[in-house]
């Protein structure tokens, strides 16, 4: 029996559930494939891309190289104008023994040096110094230097002359040891590279006329050394200037490629240079008869 206190309502059905029809879902489906398409595209880019690592290049420097070829070469190496790494000298704070006065003829040792984009005349300057100092203080050349009475700079100093002076690496014990018994003698080096050194040149014919210049690096009218290296001196012209092979010889000429002589009397050396200027002179100009040391 209805309660008459309680309000009548009509019956209701329970809500229905709306159902998505096969059209509906797909529609669904696709419009979130396209938001996430969408969300790609515009975050994507906005991530940062990790650069690969730069692959360094390669500079190589050779034994027996000037500084100014060495110059020359860093700045074709980081296509700099002519004249920016020498000028760099100045201003950089090469770590450089005081005897050689700023000047690092010498101390540029030839390797091989990486070079990025970061690369700076000064930075690859620095490596080179760098190395040169790590070449020198190696036990043997360190050792040996100190049992001759050579500090570091006098060491690449003779160093750089063997450097221009031997045929090959089978020479440079001899050529040293040409050096130290002149050396020892009170003799004038009389080597020609310190005169190509003076002359800015590189030949292997010295005339009666060059010898004769008035010229700090000119070993045939001063006795000693040269007053700096002449070249950037590799590990093997080092080890050379401080353990020179044993021998009385005080001259020697290089004949032709692969054939240098060694003498211990000025007799029989000058018979060795006139077989070198007559082999210069078959093979025609611009030979010039080479002066007997």
């Amino acid at each position: 029996m209805p309660d008459e206190h309680r309000p009548y309502r009509p019956h209701q059905p329970p809500p229905r559930r709306s159902r998505l029809t096969r059209r509906g879902r797909l529609a669904l489906l696709f419009g979130a494939l396209l938001g996430i398409g969408l969300a790609t595209l515009v975050t994507g880019p906005l991530l940062p891309e990790e650069e690969p690592p730069e692959k360094p290049r390669r500079l190589l420097i050779p034994e027996g190289w000037r500084a100014a070829q060495v110059y020359a070469a860093v700045d074709r190496e980081l296509r700099l104008p002519a004249g920016t790494t020498k000028a760099a000298v100045a201003t950089t704070a090469l770590d450089l023994p005081a005897e050689a006065k700023g000047n690092p003829e010498g101390y540029l040792f030839p390797a091989t040096y990486p070079v990025t984009k970061e690369s700076t005349p000064a930075s690859l300057l620095s490596f080179m110094v760098r190395t040169a100092h790590q070449k020198l203080a190696t036990k043997p050349v360190a050792d040996g230097a100190k049992a001759h009475g050579m500090t570091p700079y006098q060491t690449a100093t003779l160093a750089s002359v063997i450097e221009a002076e031997a045929d090959g690496p089978a020479d440079m014990g001899k050529v040293s040891r040409v050096v130290h018994n002149r050396l020892a003698k009170s003799m004038p080096l009389q080597m020609d590279s310190t005169i190509n050194y003076a002359l800015g040149r590189n030949t292997v014919d010295t005339t009666l006329g060059d010898t004769r210049i008035d010229h700090p690096f000119n070993t045939y009218a001063r006795q000693g050394l040269p007053p700096t290296p002449i070249d950037s001196p590799g590990l093997r012209a080092l080890a050379a200037a401080v353990a020179p092979t044993p021998g009385d010889w005080l001259f020697f000429v290089t004949v032709r490629p692969g054939d240098t002589r060694f003498s211990e009397t000025y007799e029989e050396h000058k018979k060795h240079v006139a077989e070198f200027n007559r082999l210069r002179a078959a093979a025609g100009p611009p030979a010039k008869a080479a002066a007997a040391k």
